[in-house]
């Protein structure tokens, strides 16, 4: 992109972010603005000293307070403006970040969340607001995402049917002139099934890593001729994941030499079904539900530069969709899904999305949808500072 259609495109962005902008629109706009010229501020009440926020500090706290966020609005506007270098299908990683709240103990819909680096009593456990991001992916030699849609899991919601709602409300309102069908790629604390389930009729490709311990089974007449007595069989032969001497022959199969990982093996199975445990018709008697799909195998020869200290180990990830996966597309995808954890740094850490400290919730989802316009202004910027690299 050139220089001067980056400045068209980051214009035309402001001004419709502005009208996006209802209640205390122009406090809100430039609290934006102060966030994108700013250091990283150890408060917002230091962003009132920026240059363009042209507000006393009261105003700033006013405009989280009582400002009003066209929320849908935005969502289309930020969707409108896909990453650069996506690839022929759009790839787009879900995963949920926490805002720690351990201290604001009068703060409302606190709940409890896993955290990496922080611990409660030695735990890794933190009191806080989950938010649930999706973001676009590219396949360039960058860390660059672009986050599209950020929404709050209460503490009484399934993150699984909150992710598969939030996908089919993206859906609507991305649009693609090929209609290409995207890929949503999801990590290892999502539920494959319940996911599927949310998205059965929706335009789109699932891909979910799986623990390494599942089991699967094939369809029932792979089990050889039904016995003469007793229900119907339900399951087929077994696969176990930790056990390859119950893996059948793949349906399809890749293999590929790459920089980073060198040998690249990926094997698919397809028409396989997890025994479902727990699901929304359980203790009614009923049968259970069979939810089918393909299970896909990577295997690496080594891990890139800086983390070749460790063994590599097998990936297993569950994929669905239309027609046949291509294996190429799901393993790099996969792989490119970690770009969204630098992603999450940068909003906290320079960005300071979880720097302030709202006492209601509301207050936080203002201030994540601002973190999130500013973050996607820089992206749009990019092209017009190139030359200064």
């Amino acid at each position: 992109m050139e220089s001067s259609d980056a400045l068209h495109a980051l214009s035309t962005f402001r001004r419709s972010f502005y009208e996006c902008l209802h209640r205390r629109r122009d406090a809100l706009f430039e609290l934006t603005d102060a966030l994108l010229t700013a250091d990283a501020a150890p408060s917002p009440v230091h962003l009132s000293l920026e240059a363009p926020h042209r507000r006393g500090w009261g105003n700033l706290y006013a405009a989280l307070r009582r400002g009003r966020i066209d929320a849908e609005d935005l969502r289309g506007l930020i969707a409108s403006h896909p990453l650069a270098g996506s690839g022929a299908t759009p790839v787009f990683a879900v995963d949920v970040s926490v805002w720690d709240r351990c201290d604001a103990e009068s703060s409302p819909e606190r709940g409890y969340y896993y955290h990496p680096s922080r611990h409660s009593a030695g735990q890794p456990i933190v009191a806080g607001w989950a938010y649930q991001f999706i973001a676009q992916l590219n396949f360039v030699r960058e860390s660059w995402t672009a986050p599209v849609d950020v929404r709050r899991v209460r503490p009484g919601q399934d993150a699984n049917e909150v992710a598969a709602e939030q996908v089919k409300a993206f859906l609507r309102l991305w649009h693609e002139e090929e209609r290409v069908i995207p890929l949503f790629v999801f990590d290892a604390g999502y539920d494959p099934v319940k996911l599927q389930q949310g998205l059965e009729e929706s335009p789109c490709q699932m891909l979910v890593r799986l623990r390494a311990g599942r089991r699967f089974y094939a369809d029932p007449s792979l089990a050889g001729p039904p016995a003469p007595t007793g229900r119907p069989r339900r399951h087929g032969p077994k696969m176990k994941c930790s056990d390859p001497r119950t893996w059948p022959k793949p349906s399809t199969e890749y293999a590929c030499e790459d920089a980073g990982y060198g040998a690249v093996r990926v094997r698919a199975w397809t028409n396989l079904h997890p025994k479902v445990r727990a699901h929304e018709r359980r203790g009614s008697r009923g049968p259970l539900p069979i939810v089918v799909g393909t299970l896909v195998l990577v295997e690496v020869e080594r891990l890139p530069r800086g983390e070749r200290r460790r063994e590599p180990r097998v990936l297993w990830l569950w994929w669905h969709g239309e027609g046949e996966p291509n294996l190429d597309l799901i393993w790099r995808a996969y792989v490119r899904r970690f770009d969204l954890e630098h992603t999450f740094r940068f909003l906290k850490q320079t960005l300071g999305w979880t720097t302030p400290r709202v006492r209601h919730p509301e207050q936080a989802d203002r201030w994540s949808w601002l973190v999130l316009a500013a973050f996607t202004q820089l992206r749009l910027a990019r092209p017009c500072v190139e030359d200064r690299r």
